[in-house]
């Protein structure tokens, strides 16, 4: 109740002060203000501003200014409305609650009060199509007030690009600014006259504007200190509109074409009066604004020799946190320790991929449309780009001896037939989402190792004084097999010292589990030292920004896609730049928490392990650390894997000694027990495969369908048939569970029981061999069942994948979704299997006293929560999570040894996880420093290009020099933000451990 009549208050006094406003506003107009009336025919303007006063109530104070009268303005009868000067009490808010805003009311709420009063809206819309309180024209920027002709010739004098309607007794209509009178003049400033003014050919002029197109009258300066028409014509298209333009792009990535029909239906949306196309025109001043604006934020408007001084990727935005010698590093970090440099800290972490959405159709040359950028920012220069790669046209790609990967195998294959370049490749900053300089190119066919090549040896040269390389790519394990080999075939400024660094090539998280099992230990992220918790991912995030513009950069000719990707991957380097504060700060103190769980994770599993057990596997671990051509300490060493196969084999080399030494235990010439056993399983697998091939089929089942599984339940039946003859021999209490007609009459094939050991009653015997073979056997069946399993969960997970990535339109989706679905049966069915395995594990293992050491190993199966993939545990990483059991289990073994093997693996993997982090930590603190080291050098360099060159003119050397002073300020700005940023955690700054 109190809060309600709190709430009326509160609109009272809100309703005061409306009050106050509204007399306010009528005290500005001319016709209503008190100024005496002898200044009348001067219109005298009156602002008043409202502040509380030390009382807590509120006062105002008026100022006045006079405006020239317009002549046409028309004398309203209103009669003078004096001031009040009543005052607003605010002392009494203050027994409102704090917790006011709760009661504000829902957005929902909010539209239906709005939509009790939208008459009154729509009404006053109509009215404002009208004169309303006005006459004359109206001129959109003033809002609703009317001018006479004369004031909208004087006040448009200098503001041709605004639009004007006239009232014509009617209604309004549209006419131009240079219809009435008013000319653009060049080369002078306002108010001032040329004395020769020589009009536009055709005097046709049009410009464009963020927000229409215009017609415009237009003279040039004709004077003898003119200057020439292109300097005077730096308007055909205003540059707040190619800037609104540009930022535009960046942003929702809206093509030229857009925002030029966007600025055509501003102008007219009827397709009476539609201007006068200049959309090519548009085109070149956009290429030419991206190409001047990219080259003065570089500095080279600053060089002594000009934009023909520039050097290779000059216009790249750099990315702060990685290492620059004589930029951001330390002085002596080349001197430093060895153990220090191999650390990481100085180390440049690079990724390399390929985006087949780049694509470019064959439409126009290099001739027709040349590119303003000749490997200034990211695109590599493309005659000697196309001239090398043509060389090698012959050179011949190995195939790959890991998982089949297409990059590798389907490299010379893609199709590209009406495409001038299949996509594009690049190397970018690994650790920070950077587009390096000069590490961008056309891929003719795919992903051939000649390009890749090419842009890693390019992007290199920018950074030749680093030491340290960590190199991501998906096919790193076959990509830097032989890639110094192909480093001879290229010009030596490209050539890289590689034997005076350390590179460690690996392969990024997401990519990894495609690959094999020896790769993945070898090649992980997770497993090498000096890395901290850097996933090699950061070129496929990239490409999210850049995907939706390739549908107009695929149109477009060679020079113009260049330019505008080079631009747009300005602007994504800058915007990183820009919220470094925030992902630094978010990062680290992230890092922090994760170390020291991660730490406390590993203290607690030493503490439960044998002294010189831990002592002997961290010994070895360090050394293959420091040496990687050792065992790997992160692969099982184990050797007595259980297999199916394995079994069968040691079954039937038991029998063969048993028969040499005169006890043959068979009762069948061609079938001895452990065949019998063997053979029951394999019809239990098929009896699952054909009662699951059938719900596939459906009840809407071809006729081809039919009969395929009609052969299959016929062929079946008699196997079955003829095996239960056999197993009567060895096992006859099965002939008091099943009639000799029960297979012939039983409906459905795969209900048919066919009473292997482990599913006969207790109160049935069966030999002790036959109960320890199924033991065996179905141990083996279990494990290959999981191992399976893993296989068509690491299938299904990068079938989605690629999906993802690489399908586009119906009938390819549909086909995904076919393989995936296929895959999701599959998954389904081994699942069953490996179920049905442990259960009868279960009654056998009671049958024959064993104990449960087995189940530690062979554990239940959800298939919801255990049948997942590696990467999963609700989105958490490697790093983080706990992983399902079913990744730890590969095989059974007959001692400790095999648990031994396991825990040594687990501990690994636990050191890892905490040293990773750890080094996560000692990272970021270097990267952080290394931001604030840069933009403090930068700010410096911009202090130095003030004074670099010399101009023709004063007021070009002031703009010069007000430009460099402003990019240096605008440095040291970012530098204190994102210290203050940083300055709740100041151990960011603690120095690396020596």
């Amino acid at each position: 109740m109190v809060g309600g009549q709190k709430r009326r208050a509160l609109k009272h006094y809100q309703r005061d002060f409306y009050a106050h406003s509204a007399a306010a506003s009528k005290a500005v107009k001319n016709d209503t203000n008190d100024a005496p009336q002898h200044t009348r025919d001067l219109q005298q303007r009156k602002h008043s501003s409202f502040e509380a006063g030390r009382s807590g109530r509120l006062n105002v104070s008026s100022t006045y200014y006079t405006v020239p009268n317009s002549p046409g303005k028309r004398r309203r009868g209103d009669s003078e409305v004096p001031l009040e000067t009543t005052e607003f009490d605010f002392t009494t808010l203050d027994d409102f609650p704090d917790n006011l805003q709760n009661d504000t009311p829902e957005f929902g709420e909010v539209l239906r009060s709005w939509r009790a009063d939208a008459d009154l809206y729509l009404e006053e819309f109509l009215r404002l199509e009208g004169r309303g309180d006005y006459s004359q024209d109206l001129c959109d920027c003033y809002g609703p007030e009317l001018f006479c002709h004369l004031c909208v010739v004087r006040i448009h004098e200098r503001q041709p690009l605004h639009k004007i309607k006239r009232w014509d007794g009617i209604s309004f209509h549209d006419i131009t600014l240079k219809s009435m009178g008013i000319r653009l003049q060049l080369g002078h400033t306002s108010h001032s006259c040329c004395d020769n003014p020589l009009p536009a050919f055709s005097d046709d002029f049009i410009i464009i504007d963020y927000n229409g197109i215009y017609e415009v009258g237009l003279d040039f300066c004709g004077c003898a200190s003119a200057q020439p028409h292109i300097i005077q014509l730096l308007l055909s298209a205003t540059f707040r509109a190619l800037e609104y333009f540009q930022m535009l792009s960046f942003e929702s990535k809206a093509s030229a074409y857009e925002f030029y029909k966007t600025a055509a239906r501003l102008t007219d949306n009827t397709g009476i009066h539609v201007p006068k196309d200049r959309y090519e025109a548009m085109l070149r001043m956009m290429r030419e604004w991206r190409f001047i604006k990219q080259m003065q934020r570089a500095g080279q408007g600053h060089h002594p020799k000009g934009i023909a001084a520039t050097e290779p990727g000059a216009c790249a935005v750099l990315c702060p946190a990685c290492p620059h010698a004589g930029k951001n590093l330390p002085d002596g970090w080349d001197s430093a320790p060895s153990e220090i440099r191999s650390r990481f800290l100085y180390a440049l972490f690079l990724g390399i991929n390929a985006n087949f959405r780049l694509a470019r159709r064959n439409v126009s040359s290099d001739i027709v449309d040349p590119g303003l950028n000749q490997g200034y920012a990211f695109f590599v220069e493309e005659q000697a780009y196309k001239s090398f790669i043509g060389s090698q046209e012959r050179a011949v790609q190995e195939m790959s001896s890991c998982s089949s990967h297409d990059a590798v195998n389907l490299a010379d294959t893609r199709v590209s037939r009406g495409l001038a370049a299949t996509g594009a490749g690049t190397v970018g900053c690994a650790r920070h989402n950077f587009k390096r300089p000069c590490s961008v190119g056309d891929l003719q066919k795919g992903e051939r190792y000649i390009n890749m090549d090419y842009l890693f040896f390019s992007s290199m040269r920018s950074s030749a004084d680093v030491s340290v390389l960590n190199i991501s790519y998906d096919i790193a394990c076959q990509w830097s097999k032989h890639i110094w080999t192909r480093m001879s075939t290229f010009p030596h400024q490209y050539h890289i010292q590689h034997h005076e660094k350390s590179i460690t090539f690996l392969v990024p998280k997401f990519h990894l589990p495609a690959h094999v099992a020896k790769c993945q230990t070898s090649f992980s992220f997770n497993f090498i030292k000096g890395v901290g918790r850097t996933d090699g991912e950061a070129p496929e995030r990239g490409w999210a920004d850049i995907n939706p513009i390739a549908m107009s950069t695929r149109e477009m000719g060679p020079g113009s896609r260049r330019d505008t990707l080079d631009d747009h991957f300005n602007d994504w380097n800058w915007k990183k730049i820009c919220a470094m504060g925030s992902i630094f700060h978010r990062k680290y103190n992230f890092a922090l928490i994760e170390v020291q769980e991660r730490v406390d994770d590993l203290n607690d599993f030493e503490a439960s392990l044998a002294t010189d057990e831990l002592a002997k596997w961290r010994k070895d671990v360090e050394e293959w650390e420091a040496n990687r051509s050792r065992p790997n300490p992160f692969e099982g060493r184990a050797t007595t894997t259980m297999t199916q196969a394995a079994v069968r084999l040691a079954l039937s080399t038991a029998e063969a000694t048993e028969i040499e030494r005169g006890n043959n235990m068979s009762l069948h010439d061609d079938i001895s027990p452990s065949v019998l056993i063997s053979s029951g399983l394999e019809l239990e697998d098929q009896q699952r495969r054909l009662e699951f091939d059938a719900k596939v089929a459906g009840q809407h089942a071809t006729d081809a369908q039919k009969g395929k599984l009609i052969q299959r339940v016929n062929a079946l039946r008699r196997r079955i048939d003829t095996w239960a003859r056999v197993q009567l021999l060895y096992m006859p209490g099965v002939s008091h569970l099943r009639s000799p007609d029960d297979i012939a009459t039983e409906a459905k094939v795969h209900n048919i029981n066919l009473f292997l050991p482990s599913s006969l009653p207790h109160r049935v015997l069966c030999d002790d061999h036959l109960l320890k073979h199924e033991w065996e056997l179905r141990k083996a069946q279990a494990y290959d069942t999981l191992n399976d399993l893993r296989t068509m969960l690491n299938l299904r997970y990068h079938l989605y994948k690629y999906k993802d990535t690489f399908i586009r339109g119906q009938r390819a989706n549909t086909r995904a979704n076919g393989i995936i679905n296929n895959a999701e049966h599959r998954i389904d069915a081994l699942s069953l299997k490996y179920t049905t395995s442990r259960g009868a594990l279960l009654k056998l293992a009671s049958r024959l006293g064993k104990n449960d050491d087995w189940e530690r190993s062979l554990k239940p199966l959800d298939k919801q929560k255990d049948a997942v993939p590696l990467k999963h545990n609700d989105g958490r990483t490697v790093g983080q999570q706990s992983i399902s059991w079913i990744w730890k289990t590969s095989g059974s073994n007959s001692n400790e040894l095999g648990l031994q093997d396991s825990l040594r693996v687990e501990w690994c993997k636990a050191r890892a996880r905490a040293h990773r982090w750890e080094e996560e930590v000692q990272l970021l603190r270097e990267e952080m420093r290394r931001v604030i080291a840069f933009l403090d050098w930068h700010a410096g360099w911009w202090d130095m290009q003030g004074i670099q060159c010399a101009f023709g003119s004063l007021q070009a050397r002031e703009g010069a020099l007000a430009y460099a002073r402003h990019q240096a300020n605008l440095r040291r700005k970012m530098a204190v933000h994102f210290k203050s940023m940083w300055a709740a955690n100041p151990s960011w700054q603690v120095p690396p451990p020596s």
